[in-house]
């Protein structure tokens, strides 16, 4: 373990140290402005939170009190901000002014071209796997600005992504290894080769660029519907994204015409389970299986619609 975490401390201070770099913090100005970055992102929270606190500033950039005072009388001198009386009179929020406005959409255009450019020699899905990346970092880290999460319908290379999340999950926290990521890949392929429009579906929970759940429902002939392959990333869960994806999928199959939705998971599943039944699930049977290498409590939960 101690092997594990210098390993990791030093793929971040190595990381540190080539975004100090990438993002010019070693520069004493940024982007050939007149402003240190340090300053630059004081200006960005300014003009993106209209009428925020000086004390907000200082806690949210964790910076001295004094330093970020003095950065703020130089904003008020160049003109670029202004301190009006707030609804307490104890507080005087800080607005942006018109030239500030124009001074910060100048500095943005700048800063917009110089990322396209350092982009522009990566292709799409290397664009794209960079955005993952950097919310996977952001997530794991506690970003506190991070934006919400949203759902959207599965597209090209999400069914390996969630095989492939899925096996790593299930291995470290139940051993389930070989079988279960046969089982996954499976089930995925079987879902794209034989997809039914409007029958089956798929949905994709998001969050930052980076996929942190998904859900299935896949026709199972006279069973009914049948609610497959959900998961919550463990950094997202708690948000909500696991009752969401469920009652998704539960109105997807009652409005698609089927009688009832079912799934079929395990008793040491405990997390998904309690949500199964608050969403409506009931347990209709249980059975003893070896499937992935060990004797698991197979559980089927159904949800009926009508009799």
């Amino acid at each position: 373990m101690a092997i594990e975490t210098d390993d990791t401390i030093r793929a971040v201070r190595a990381f540190n140290r080539f975004h100090t770099r990438f993002a010019g913090a070693l520069a004493p100005r940024y982007m050939g402005s007149d402003l240190s970055l340090i300053e630059a992102r004081l200006f960005y929270e300014i003009v993106n939170q209209d009428g925020v606190l000086a004390a907000e500033l200082q806690a949210r950039l964790d910076l001295d009190a004094g330093y970020a005072s003095r950065i703020l009388r130089r904003f008020e001198a160049e003109g670029w901000i202004e301190r009006r009386r707030g609804a307490d009179a104890r507080q005087r929020p800080i607005h942006v002014t018109p030239a500030g406005r124009a001074e910060y959409e100048a500095l943005d255009e700048v800063t917009r071209a110089d990322v396209a450019a350092r982009l522009a020699p990566i292709g799409a899905p290397g664009r794209k796997a960079l955005v993952e990346a950097l919310g996977t970092a952001r997530m794991l880290l506690a970003d506190g600005d991070l934006p919400p999460w949203t759902m959207r319908s599965f597209a090209t290379g999400d069914m390996g992504r969630i095989a492939t999340r899925q096996a790593e999950l299930y291995a470290v926290s139940h051993g389930w290894g070989r079988p279960m990521e046969a089982l996954l890949l499976d089930v995925t392929g079987r879902f794209l080769r034989d997809f039914q429009p409007g029958r089956e579906q798929c949905w994709i929970a998001e969050r930052g660029g980076r996929m942190v759940g998904s859900v299935f429902v896949c026709d199972s002939g006279e069973w009914g519907a049948q609610l497959r392959l959900l998961y919550v990333e463990p950094e997202a869960r708690g948000l909500g994204i696991g009752e969401a994806l469920v009652n998704t999928a539960i109105g997807f199959a009652r409005d698609a015409g089927y009688d009832r939705i079912w799934l079929w998971t395990h008793s040491v599943l405990e997390s998904a389970r309690r949500l199964y039944a608050g969403c409506g699930f009931e347990r209709t049977s249980v059975t003893i299986h070896d499937a992935f290498g060990t004797p698991e409590e197979g559980e089927d939960w159904e949800l009926r619609f009508r009799d």
